[in-house]
């Protein structure tokens, strides 16, 4: 059954997050499982790293939400489909699902969604848009909190015999393992941030945007040298404004007025994340809207350091609070800065062990392999 398997995953563009990198992986691992694997994408900086040998990538403006090109789409999708003899069709947003909905309906081909998000919605028709996710054969949450969020909020869409169910994402934990970082990349690393490691370092990775809480973070900043009186430490906020430049500005004016410039910097890219979460000491998201799952604290929890996260959304699921990691009150930068004098305060023995108790907690439940297997086992579950 396996070497007849043909899926055709559908993505707006290939970059480097969550659902992106989710789509990478199982597009990789199915051939390794005698299947033929196939992407439809606009594009991305993901793309190159495409074993051309394995899968078949094919490009199609699929990122666009005008309704003639969704059509248009349509079309090109169920010529692939005919043409490579597709069984199933797997789309992970919106736009494209579509798309993928119609053809596989002109086809007679199984369906697979990802709900990747929370997809906010502030009327009807945003709602009906949305709805395209559970109108699949298979839908898939990647957590518990997004299974929740679609019952509660989807639930007129739901047909019980389509089945519905959870896959955890997963990280490559190869790749964020302490262990293969060479001390001599680290210097490097530190060096181009422009950072001594005689303080430790608390860093914020994450695209600069006003939920993911960069704002709460330097004002719990300033509240920890408030407390601890001395700069003890520096700060990182890790993330590229992706053309946000008044937000931006008002961050860094913020570090100016608490006079933290000295303190924190603000890093645009870092092409090694394993290696940013290695030279850090703690690790923090403060997003103030739920994470749909978190990578950070995963991937964090993976490298053996200390996260902490707000306690809402994927986090309550990743993250084993005072054992793998710190949660913090939602939107409160007291709790926050509580937090991180406490991570800063711990001593080396207990840091240890918390973090390997957050490998451990990694590679049991969010392995890229657990994720990839699973996915697959479904896929045949489908087609029989």
């Amino acid at each position: 059954m396996s070497s007849n398997i043909k899926v055709l995953q559908v993505i707006p563009k290939l970059g480097y997050g969550g659902a992106e990198t989710g789509c990478y992986d199982i597009a990789h691992y199915l051939p390794e499982n005698g299947c033929k694997s196939f992407i439809v994408t606009s594009g991305g900086e993901l793309t190159k790293f495409i074993d051309k040998k394995k899968v078949k990538l094919i490009k199609l403006p699929v990122h666009s939400k005008n309704p003639l090109m969704i059509l248009i789409n349509t079309i090109f999708l169920v010529g692939i489909i005919l043409f490579y003899k597709i069984s199933i069709v797997h789309a992970r947003s919106r736009a494209p699902a579509w798309s993928c909905l119609f053809a596989t309906k002109l086809t007679k081909r199984k369906f697979v969604t990802t709900f990747h998000g929370t997809y906010n919605f502030s009327g009807k028709f945003k709602k009906f848009y949305n709805s395209v996710m559970v109108r699949s054969d298979l839908i898939i949450a990647g957590s518990n909190f997004i299974f929740s969020h679609i019952k509660e909020n989807y639930s007129e869409f739901l047909i019980p015999k389509k089945k519905f169910l959870v896959i955890f994402r997963g990280i490559n934990v190869d790749y964020f393992d302490p262990s293969t970082k060479m001390e001599i990349d680290e210097k490097n690393l530190l060096q181009k941030w422009k950072i001594n490691n005689e303080k430790k370092i608390i860093l914020m990775p994450g695209r600069l945007t006003s939920w993911k809480g960069q704002e709460l973070f330097i004002e719990a900043v300033n509240l920890v040298k408030i407390e601890l009186g001395y700069e003890a430490f520096h700060a990182v906020i890790l993330g590229n404004d992706q053309g946000r430049d008044l937000y931006k500005k008002k961050l860094v004016r913020l570090t100016e007025q608490y006079r933290l410039t000295n303190q924190i910097k603000f890093i645009d890219h870092c092409k090694d994340m394993a290696l940013a979460y290695k030279v850090s000491d703690i690790i923090v998201s403060a997003s103030i809207e739920p994470e749909a799952f978190g990578r950070v604290a995963v991937e964090t929890q993976s490298m053996e350091k200390l996260i902490i996260a707000s306690n809402i959304g994927g986090s309550n699921e990743t993250i084993n609070d005072e054992k793998t990691g710190f949660l913090f009150k939602s939107g409160d930068a007291n709790s926050l800065s509580k937090k991180i004098i406490h991570g800063l305060t711990m001593d080396e023995n207990s840091l240890n062990i918390m973090g390997k108790e957050g490998r451990n907690n990694t590679i049991k439940k969010f392995n890229v392999e657990k994720m990839c297997f699973s996915t697959y086992s479904e896929y045949k579950r489908l087609l029989n």
